[in-house]
């Protein structure tokens, strides 16, 4: 049996015929939703408090973008994250991988949680906060990739994009998870505990989901796919140069493909959280409520576009994406401007939905783009490096924006990164995928 042929699973048919495949999904699915719930506690908490603990300034303004500076820390690792877990991935196996991926990150985030703050320890306290925050971000660049490709390489003939969907329905369930956790704490605390002691709490039960997470992952073993590639030749000895070298225009159009979905999300969340709070004066448990309403909106998104993918192609979904994605970042003013708490929830579910339908097709999408023998590697690179380019600096990025130019700057740039992942999809038109559709 052929690799190509190993990607459709066990066997044809119906997910239903592979025994393994509640374990797969839900493998695939928990662990990527508590790496992404590690992650978002760090955004939430850095548009609420970090600025205020680890970067002491007269300007208010100026502590939060040092705070967002931070979160832009991880997205420069995670490159990195994927060179190194693409590597052994593709070389060693998934799932071995992918269990490790998950310590680094939980490992990071617990003692983000137990790190003093400037008043206590000075300069090396937020020294210490950058470094961890890369931890997190090396952790969290091996973690999508191996979670997507247990996925797709168990997926039946006409399922793909459905199993795809699942390490895509992490980041809605990781931060509807990070966002009810801080509300609670909003709710039960008084600001003063909050900003001494209650911020931490979210980032200390990272170790019980880590501990979730290993015991569902140490179950896994290793999907066809990689089995068969193994049986017809040796493991590539350095993926990281195949895929630059041999599949240039596949990492390229990858990397594009990514920068909406990264880019429209952190600026629909992280920013507006920030924005809403700070600027609008809203109430900060209100508006986390609002996004959770709306996040709701981004799974059901997610779930459609994989369903719609499987019926026609992830390609014509993408971008039917991009143009939504630009019609939501033109009405950002109009949405996010000082209005009602309502009207902001209106807009951030829609907006949410239609990101839906660049976010949901990935886990599909840029696994399709490379060869077994070196897909850990290009699907993690190409996923990894379109965030830098799409999601690391949005949220700094457009807290500038909006201090200089108001909310129209900021719906301008979300509208251009759909256009950068509308461009990267032209050149597919007529390009074999490499056996996932």
């Amino acid at each position: 049996m052929s690799a190509t042929e190993a990607l459709s699973g066990a066997s044809a048919g119906t997910p239903s015929d592979a025994p393994s495949v509640r374990r797969v999904l839900t493998a695939s699915l928990v662990g990527t939703a508590i790496e992404y719930f590690d992650f978002f506690i760090y955004a939430t908490a850095a548009s609420l408090v970090l600025g205020k603990l680890y970067f002491p300034s007269a300007s208010p303004s100026a502590q939060q973008l040092s705070a967002f500076a931070t979160f832009a820390v991880a997205f420069f690792a995670r490159p990195m994250g994927a060179a190194f877990f693409g590597h052994f991935g593709d070389r060693v196996g998934r799932k071995s991988m992918l269990v490790a991926s998950l310590l680094t990150m939980g490992v990071s985030t617990v003692l983000i949680g137990l790190l003093p703050t400037y008043a206590q320890i000075g300069w090396l306290a937020p020294l210490l906060l950058c470094v961890l925050r890369f931890g997190q971000g090396l952790g969290l660049g091996g973690e999508w990739g191996g979670a997507a490709l247990l996925a797709v390489e168990n997926a039946p003939p006409g399922w793909r994009a459905r199993f795809g969907m699942f390490p895509q329905l992490g980041p809605p369930v990781g931060l509807f998870a990070a966002n009810g956790l801080f509300l609670i704490l909003g709710l039960t605390l008084t600001p003063a505990q909050f900003e001494s002691w209650g911020w931490r709490l979210p980032f200390l039960a990272s170790a019980v989901l880590v501990a979730l997470g290993l015991w569902v992952r140490l179950k896994l073993s290793e999907t066809p796919a990689f089995k068969a590639a193994l049986a017809e030749a040796p493991p590539a000895q350095a993926p990281l140069g195949e895929v630059l070298t041999q599949h240039p225009l596949a990492t390229l159009c990858g990397i594009c493909g990514v920068v909406a979905c990264f880019a429209s999300f952190y600026l629909t969340t992280a920013f507006a959280l920030s924005y809403g709070v700070g600027t609008l004066n809203h109430d900060r448990e209100a508006f986390l409520a609002v996004q959770m309403v709306s996040i709701v909106f981004l799974a059901a998104g997610v779930v459609a576009a994989a369903y719609w993918s499987d019926a026609t192609s992830i390609r014509r979904v993408m971008m039917t994406g991009c143009v939504g994605v630009v019609v939501a970042g033109l009405l950002l003013p109009l949405g996010l401007g000082p209005g009602s708490l309502l009207a902001v929830g209106v807009y951030l579910s829609l907006a949410l939905f239609v990101i839906g339908f660049v976010t949901g097709p990935l886990g599909a999408f840029l696994p399709s783009l490379f060869p077994t023998r070196v897909r850990y590697t290009g699907a993690a690179l190409a996923f990894n490096l379109g965030g830098i380019v799409g999601g690391g600096l949005a949220p700094f990025i457009a807290t500038a924006l909006a201090q200089r130019g108001g909310l129209m700057p900021v719906g301008l740039y979300m509208a251009g990164a759909a256009l950068i992942t509308l461009a990267g999809l032209i050149p597919l038109a007529r390009r074999q995928s490499h056996g996932l559709g």
